[in-house]
């Protein structure tokens, strides 16, 4: 257009800046083109660049534009607070607001409410929200689909799902996505009556449900194993030509999860043509019924297809190595996903998580502890893995230096980190430091123990010959004892010849797993231990009457067959 000397115009130039917002090299010379056109003072051609500069997280820049525009409009104010709330500059945002009021003489637009509640959840700012619901009302953008939509939003994230229920039946007009955010809300919560209640209510003020509709009942079905409601579901999804790639891997993992693995395959078989998502519904089906193989094959022909892995995939195959012990294999996928960088276009740690636990659950707790250093942003299930790591290997004083550093980074603990902590305490005979954290987790934490935490109590207690100590555990916990805890109980008085106590541990197992064979083997050796032969003889003969008979330990090695 150039070449040919055509003088470009006040449209010509916007939609260069627009090419050039997919381009993030480029913003910069458009902008000095247009800069040397003379279009400095267009409204238009600045607002499209204040878009190309903030869609690239480029507010700076965005700012100086905005600072030197002649004249300013909703969207150009608009554009620079999503610009700062992009950057999570909550003060900046605020400033703004006011200024557009007061010093630029405009009022903000129903996307401008839109812009700011969106940065309001983000931040978790509920008192901000409130805010700004009052100012919709008084300004009449309450009714507005696109300000009602993001309140519903903003409250059941920041307050409570009630709030946004109470918002929703409230508001006279309401469209498909105000029916999909409170329906989705009420499938992650687990609320399967609601989630139907929702959807027949929607049908019968005959709003058409999206695929987002049917994507959020499915999942709620799929937690529920509601399998025919989920059948209907899939034939009215057929039926209405909704099938999108999300919601067939929806279906995918909603018939692995009720146990019709051959409905997943078949389904997966008819679309696999279709995105990365389908492909990893189809895996993690796999892996949900322990065919770890079947899943590793499954990638192998995923790779063959060019369909590039996502970081959800990864983790899948990940996992598929650490449970078969083919570290490998895990190290050729580590190898990947380093020089694809893929770790880093991941919106969590739960790729770089199962790393650490594959090079733990295969021996090398070394590069476990050195792949969880290079992880930036740690959350909880990435310090309860390493945790966890050393306390399979063995070190107990590891595993209690890594929780200090965990609560001095912030990070509250929940009751899996304590779980592999008092492991790691029982397997390292820290009597105190298990006192300790049994401590800190009621007090300090108030989290309440189930069985798991009991269970490592009495085991490090009677380890260390605490026998009465961890019968008083027992009695004091306020979960029904199962056939662990006692066995715990019991195997500690083996190892210390506490015949007495032994006996009692016995007839409460007796009790709750009659049929269990090693607990009458280990009532037996406990009266072998005090010379007591007349009892192991009556135990004995109690199992030979009773057609028990131990199976030997056996171990099996196996090719896993992955080229």
């Amino acid at each position: 257009m150039l070449q040919t000397r055509a003088r470009p115009d006040a449209f010509t130039l916007p939609l260069l800046n627009r090419a050039a917002a997919a381009l993030p090299g480029f913003v910069g010379a458009a902008h000095c083109f247009g800069i040397r056109a003379g279009f400095a003072g267009n409204v238009y051609f600045c607002n499209t660049l204040l878009e190309a500069y903030t869609r690239h997280g480029l507010v700076a820049p965005a700012r100086q534009v905005f600072d030197e525009m002649r004249a300013r409009d909703v969207v150009s104010w608009t554009t620079l607070v999503s610009a700062y709330a992009g950057a999570w500059d909550p003060l900046e945002v605020s400033q703004l607001v006011t200024a557009m009021r007061t010093n630029g003489d405009c009022e903000p637009s129903a996307v401008t409410l839109s812009v700011i509640l969106r940065a309001c959840t983000a931040m978790r700012d509920a008192t901000c929200g409130r805010q700004l619901h009052c100012y919709a009302v008084k300004s009449g953008w309450a009714g507005d689909f696109l300000v009602l939509n993001s309140m519903l939003t903003h409250l059941s994230q920041t307050a409570s799902l009630e709030d946004a229920a109470m918002l929703f039946e409230q508001s006279p007009r309401r469209d498909m996505v105000s029916w999909n955010i409170i329906i989705s809300e009420y499938s992650s919560e687990g609320n399967i009556s609601k989630v139907t209640d929702m959807y027949e209510r929607m049908r019968a003020e005959e709003v058409c449900p999206s695929c987002e509709t049917l994507t959020s009942i499915v999942a709620a079905f799929a937690k529920h194993r509601f399998l025919l409601q989920g059948k209907k579901l899939h034939s009215f999804a057929v039926r209405s030509g909704l099938m999108d790639t999300v919601l067939v891997g929806s279906f995918v993992d909603f018939y692995a999860k009720c146990g019709e693995l051959m409905s997943s395959v078949q389904l997966f078989e008819q679309f696999k043509g279709g995105s990365s998502c389908l492909w990893s519904a189809m895996l993690w089906a796999f892996i949900h019924h322990g065919m770890f193989l079947d899943a590793i094959h499954l990638f192998e022909r995923m790779m063959d297809s060019f369909c590039f892995p996502s970081a959800d995939v990864l983790r899948g195959l990940v996992i598929c190595y650490t449970e078969m012990g083919a570290l490998k294999f895990g190290k050729a996928t580590h190898g990947y996903i380093i020089r694809n960088n893929c770790a880093a276009e991941s919106k969590s740690c739960a790729l770089e998580t199962s790393i650490v636990r594959l090079y733990a659950k295969c021996g090398d707790i070394l590069l476990a502890e050195r792949c969880f250093r290079r992880i930036l942003h740690k959350d909880i299930v990435s310090w309860s893995s390493m945790i966890e790591a050393f306390t399979i290997h063995g070190h107990g004083k590891e595993a209690l230096t890594l929780f200090n550093q965990m609560l001095e980074d912030g990070i509250k603990p929940n009751g899996v980190t304590f779980l592999s902590l008092l492991s790691a305490c029982s397997h390292s005979g820290l009597v105190s430091e298990a006192r300790e954290l049994f401590d800190c987790l009621t007090k300090t934490f108030t989290l309440a123990p189930d069985l798991g935490h009991y269970t490592c109590m009495v085991d490090v207690l009677g380890r260390s010959g605490n026998l009465e100590e961890a019968l008083q555990v027992i009695i004091d916990m306020k979960v029904k004892p199962d056939g662990r805890i006692w066995g715990a109980l019991l195997a500690s008085c083996r190892m210390h010849s506490n015949s007495k106590l032994a006996s009692f541990a016995a007839q409460k197992l007796m009790e709750l797993e009659p049929d269990n064979v090693g607990y009458h083997v280990v009532f037996s050796n406990v009266h072998a231990g005090g010379g007591r032969w007349a009892e192991v003889e009556d135990i004995r003969s109690s199992m030979i009457g009773m057609n028990m008979e131990k199976s030997p330990a056996w171990s099996y090695v196996s090719d896993i067959g992955v080229h």
